[in-house]
C-alpha cells in the first residue's frame, strides 16, 4: 500500500509541476511570440528563425562537446572502478552520502554521471553560448588580405579567430581541471581501497589520468601560444605608440617561448613519472627552468633594465620598425590610409562677387545656426502642443535646378505635450498616434532677410519651390513613441484644419494584427493594459504599431550594430525617410591605438565599456516614416565583419546600389566617423617616424567661444567646390589647429556625394605660416569698435545677442572666417533674428546686415590695402 501511495504521490506533484511548467512557459513565451510576430510585420520572420536557430545550433553544440569531455571521462573511469566496494573504503574518508555515489561510479550508473556531465558541461559551455555570435563570426568570416608587422598573421586572425580560441581555451582549461580533479579523487579512493588487500590501482586508470595530465598541459602550453599573439595589444609604450616593441619581441617573447618549451617537458616527465615512478630530477629539473623562464619574463627589473640601459639611449632605431608598424595599423583600422594631403597655398585677393561660383558658394554657407534653427521651428512652425521637433539636421537638395544646402526637421508627436485633460487612453493610444509634415529652411542667406528662408511649412506641409511628398504621416521616428492602435473605429487625428480636425485610418505596412481575441490578449499581458483587450474600437484591419522609435527598432533587429547618435530625415516625392548610419567596430585590431587612449570623448555609444580600435562605417539603414519598414544596405563591403554578417544572414544587407536614387542623393558621410578619425589622425598623420617620435606636428581640435562656455568645434557641412574645381560637392569639414596653439594647421573634408563619398582630404597650411584659429580670430571680433559698440547697443535694448557657430573655410585661396549674429529677446519665447554677418581673413573684420555685403566690403577693404602698399 505505501509504494502505490508513493506511486500516487510521485504522479501528483509531476501532474502540478507539468501544469506550472505550462504556466511559466506560456508567460515566458509571450515575449518570444511577440517578437515572432513583430519580426513577420517587418518581413523578416525568417531572420528571426535564424538567429533562433543559431543560438540553439551554438548551444547543442557547445554542449554536447563538453557533455562529452566529462561523460566519456566518467565512462571510461567506471571501468577501472569497482574491484572493491566502497563499505570498505578507509577511516576517515565521509561515509553514508559519499559511499552510495562512489558505489554508483563503481557500477557505472548512467544515473549519476550522465546528470552530473548534462550539469557541468551547462555550466562550462555557459559563457561560451553567450558568445555565439562570434562563433559565427568566425565561422564566416574572410580574410581581410592585410597582415599584422610582428607575425604576419592576416588581420582576419586577430577579429575574429584569436578572441573565440582565448574563450575555448579558457573554458577547455576549466573542463579539464574539473575532471582532473574528480577523476584524481575518484581514482585515490579506489587505489587506497585496492593496496589494503594487496593491489595496485589497474594501468589504464594510470595511463587515464597521465592522458588528462597531458592535455591539461597542453591547453596551458596553446595558452602560452595565444598570449605570444596577445603581445599585439601591448600598451606599454602609451602615449607614444601601440602594439609591441623591443622590449615584448626581443625580452618578452622568447622568454614566453622558453616557458612553453619547458612546460611541455613539465609535462612529459610528469606523465612518465605518474607512470614508471621515475624521472624526478627530470620533473625537477623542467619544473625548475620554467619557473625561472616565467618568473624572467614577468620579472619587471628586467624590463625596466632593458628599456633603460638598452632602448632609452637607441629608442629611435631599436623601436622605429615597431612605431611604423603601430602608425600603419592605426591608419588602417581607423580607414585612414587613403587621406588625400593637399597643400593649401593663400593668397589675400577674394573673387569677384559678380562670380557665379562665388554667388553660388555663398548662397550656400550655413549662417543658420542648427541650435538656433531648432528654437525657431518649435515657435513657428509647431503649430500645436502634441507636435515637437526632436532634431534638426543639415542636408542638400536641388532648388530651381540647383544644389541648395538646407535644415530640416520632422513634426513628430510628442504625447507628454498632450494637455492634463486630454490624456486618456483613447486619446493616447487610439486618436494621436502620428506627427505630420517636414520643415524645411535654407541653411544660408537666401534673399537676405533677418528671417529664414522657409521652403516647406505649415500644416499640410507648403513650399513654393515644389517640395511635395505623397505620405507626410510620421508614424515612426526619434521621439519616446508609445504604441498605437490603428486603425480604429475611433479613427485617427491626420492634422488639424481651422476649427476641425481632419481624421485619417492608417493605410501602411506597419504593425501586428489585433483583430482576434487572442491577439488582444497576448498584447494585453505584454503591455500589462487591459484596455488593449477590453476596447471594442478595433475591427478586423486593425494593428497594433510598436517599436515605434527608430533606434529601439533597429537595435532590436541588429543589436549588433553600432549606431551613429544623428540620424537624419530625407523627403522624397514618395515619402519621408530616416537614414541611420550604423558601425562595425571591434577591440581586437592588432598594433591599433585605441579610442579609450585617445584625448576626446567617444561620440558613438559602445556596446559595454570596450575601447574599440578598429570601426567602418558599413551600413545605411533606411526607415519608412510611415510603414516603418526597415532597410539595410552595405556602403563598405571592404569590410570584413559586415561580410561575415551578410554570409550568416543571406538577403538581409543590400548593395548600396539597391538603395533607391532619391533616397541614396542625401546619404552623408557621419560627423562621429568623422570627429573618431580626426581624433586619431591628428597625431597619426606623421607618417615619418623621426616626426612622429618627435610628435612635432601633433594636431588638436579647435575651440569655438560664446558668453558662457568654451566648446569643441564639432565638423559641419559645407557645400565647396574643394574636391574639384567647379564642382559643387556636400562636405564635412572640420578645422585643426596645432596642439597647444591657436594657430590653424590644417583643413579636413570628407566627401558626401558620389563619386567621392568618403574621400577624405587634408588641406595643410606650411608649417611656417601662421594661419589663425577660431579663438584667435575671436579676440579680434571682440577687439574691433565697431562690433564691440553694436553689441553693446544691442544689449541695453531687452535684447541678447547669441552668437552662432563660427564658420571657418576657404573661398578660393583665401580663408573666410563667418560669425553669424542673432537677436532675441529678453523672456521666455525665444525667436532668434539673424541681425549681422561679421567676416574676416584674419586681417580685416567687417560686419554687414549680409552676408553678401560683408563679403564685398571685406573684398574692398583688401584692395585698398593692396593699393596702399
Amino acid at each position: 500500500m505505501s509504494r502505490w501511495k508513493h506511486r500516487l504521490f510521485i504522479l501528483g506533484f509531476s501532474i502540478i509541476a507539468f501544469f506550472i511548467f505550462l504556466i511559466f512557459a506560456g508567460f515566458e513565451g509571450i515575449p518570444f511570440l511577440v517578437d515572432l510576430w513583430w519580426f513577420d510585420a517587418q518581413g523578416y520572420g525568417f531572420y528571426f528563425w535564424q538567429r533562433m536557430l543559431y543560438q540553439s545550433v551554438v548551444f547543442i553544440e557547445v554542449g554536447i562537446l563538453f557533455f562529452l569531455v566529462f561523460f566519456l571521462n566518467f565512462w571510461i573511469a567506471s571501468h577501472y572502478l569497482g574491484t572493491e566496494r566502497p563499505a570498505e573504503i578507509p577511516p576517515g574518508t565521509p561515509r553514508k552520502s559519499f559511499k552510495r555515489l562512489f558505489n554508483k561510479f563503481q557500477t557505472g550508473s548512467l544515473w549519476v554521471y550522465t546528470p552530473f556531465s548534462v550539469v557541468l558541461s551547462i555550466l562550462v559551455a555557459w559563457p561560451l553560448f553567450q558568445q555565439w555570435e562570434a562563433f559565427l563570426l568566425y565561422l564566416m568570416a574572410p580574410d581581410m588580405g592585410v597582415q599584422d608587422p610582428a607575425y604576419g598573421k592576416d588581420i582576419s586572425y586577430y577579429l575574429f579567430s584569436f578572441p573565440i580560441y582565448v574563450l575555448i581555451l579558457q573554458r577547455l582549461l576549466i573542463a579539464l581541471l574539473l575532471l582532473l580533479l574528480g577523476l584524481a579523487l575518484l581514482y585515490w579512493i579506489e587505489n587506497r581501497l585496492l593496496s589494503q588487500h594487496g593491489k595496485r590501482l589497474p594501468l589504464g586508470a594510470r595511463w587515464h589520468l597521465s592522458i588528462l595530465v597531458l592535455f591539461t598541459f597542453l591547453i596551458e602550453i596553446w595558452d602560452f601560444v595565444l598570449q605570444r599573439n596577445e603581445l599585439v595589444y601591448s600598451e606599454a609604450h602609451q602615449p607614444l605608440f601601440s602594439g609591441p616593441g623591443f622590449v615584448e619581441m626581443r625580452v618578452i617573447l622568447p622568454f614566453i617561448w622558453l616557458s612553453l618549451f619547458f612546460l611541455l617537458g613539465v609535462a612529459l616527465s610528469l606523465v612518465y613519472f605518474i607512470n614508471r615512478h621515475k624521472g624526478i630530477k627530470l620533473l625537477v629539473f623542467f619544473s625548475l627552468f620554467f619557473m625561472l623562464s616565467l618568473g624572467a619574463r614577468h620579472f619587471h627589473f628586467l624590463h625596466w633594465a632593458t628599456q633603460e640601459y638598452i632602448v632609452k639611449p637607441n629608442e629611435l632605431s631599436l623601436q622605429k620598425p615597431f612605431i611604423e608598424g603601430s602608425i600603419q595599423a592605426t591608419l588602417d583600422a581607423y580607414n585612414l590610409s587613403d587621406v588625400e594631403v593637399r597643400e593649401f597655398e593663400r593668397e589675400r585677393i577674394l573673387e569677384n562677387i559678380l562670380n557665379t561660383k562665388v554667388q553660388d558658394l555663398l548662397r550656400n554657407i550655413p549662417v543658420w545656426d542648427k541650435e538656433l534653427v531648432g528654437q525657431v521651428y518649435r515657435q513657428l512652425q509647431q503649430l500645436r502642443t502634441y507636435y515637437s521637433f526632436p532634431s534638426t539636421n543639415v542636408d542638400r537638395y536641388m532648388v530651381n535646378g540647383k544644389k541648395h544646402q538646407v535644415f530640416l526637421g520632422a513634426r513628430e508627436l510628442n504625447y507628454e505635450k498632450l494637455p492634463s485633460g486630454a490624456r486618456k487612453w483613447v486619446n493616447e493610444h487610439l486618436l494621436y498616434t502620428h506627427g505630420y509634415g517636414p520643415v524645411m529652411t535654407s541653411a544660408g542667406q537666401g534673399r537676405g532677410e533677418a528671417s529664414m528662408d522657409w521652403f516647406i511649412r505649415e500644416i499640410p506641409p507648403e513650399s513654393d519651390q515644389g517640395f511635395n511628398t505623397e505620405q507626410p504621416g510620421i508614424y515612426y521616428g526619434l521621439g519616446p513613441y508609445r504604441y498605437a492602435i490603428a486603425p480604429n473605429e475611433n479613427r485617427e487625428l491626420d492634422y488639424p484644419k481651422g476649427n476641425t480636425n481632419v481624421m485619417t485610418d492608417y493605410q501602411g505596412r506597419g504593425g501586428v494584427s489585433l483583430s482576434s481575441l487572442f491577439e488582444k490578449l497576448v498584447f494585453y499581458y505584454y503591455f500589462q493594459d487591459s484596455d488593449i483587450f477590453f476596447t471594442t474600437q478595433t475591427h478586423d484591419k486593425s494593428k497594433i504599431l510598436f517599436r515605434r522609435n527608430i533606434t529601439e527598432r533597429i537595435e532590436t533587429l541588429t543589436p549588433y550594430l553600432l549606431l551613429d547618435a544623428s540620424p537624419y530625415l530625407a523627403v522624397t516625392p514618395k515619402g519621408l525617410y530616416w537614414i541611420q548610419d550604423a558601425y562595425t567596430a571591434s577591440t581586437w585590431y592588432p598594433n591599433a591605438d585605441r579610442l579609450g587612449l585617445a584625448k576626446f570623448e567617444f561620440p558613438i555609444p559602445p556596446k559595454g565599456n570596450e575601447r574599440i580600435n578598429y570601426i567602418r562605417n558599413s551600413v545605411k539603414i533606411v526607415v519608412d516614416a510611415y510603414h516603418g519598414t526597415v532597410d539595410y544596405y552595405v556602403f563598405d563591403s571592404s569590410d570584413p565583419i559586415i561580410q561575415a554578417y551578410s554570409r550568416i544572414y543571406p538577403g538581409l544587407f543590400k548593395s548600396k546600389e539597391q538603395m533607391p536614387a532619391d533616397i541614396r542623393a542625401h546619404v552623408r558621410y557621419p560627423k562621429d566617423l568623422f570627429e573618431i578619425q580626426m581624433g586619431i589622425y591628428a597625431k597619426y598623420h606623421q607618417t615619418d617616424v623621426e616626426v612622429f617620435y618627435q610628435q612635432e606636428d601633433v594636431w588638436s581640435f579647435a575651440q569655438k567661444y560664446n558668453k558662457e562656455s568654451e566648446t569643441r568645434l564639432r565638423p559641419y557641412y559645407l557645400t565647396l567646390d574643394l574636391i574639384k574645381e567647379n564642382r559643387f560637392d556636400f562636405l564635412l569639414f572640420l578645422p585643426m589647429l596645432i596642439e597647444g596653439q591657436d594657430n590653424m594647421r590644417a583643413m579636413m573634408a570628407a566627401g558626401s556625394d558620389e563619386p567621392y563619398y568618403g574621400k577624405l582630404i587634408a588641406y595643410s597650411f606650411p608649417k611656417g605660416e601662421l594661419v589663425f584659429g577660431p579663438s584667435q580670430i575671436n579676440t579680434l571680433i571682440n577687439e574691433n569698435p565697431e562690433v564691440s559698440a553694436q553689441f553693446t547697443l544691442w544689449s541695453q535694448n531687452d535684447s541678447e545677442v547669441a552668437l552662432g557657430a563660427m564658420i571657418i573655410m576657404p573661398v578660393g585661396q583665401v580663408v573666410l572666417y563667418i560669425q553669424p549674429v542673432f537677436l532675441t529677446f529678453k523672456g521666455e519665447v525665444k525667436i532668434p533674428q539673424l541681425q549681422r554677418i561679421i567676416i574676416s581673413d584674419g586681417q580685416f573684420v567687417v560686419m554687414e546686415p549680409t552676408l553678401m555685403g560683408a563679403y564685398i566690403k571685406l573684398k574692398e577693404r583688401i584692395e585698398a590695402m593692396g593699393e596702399s602698399s
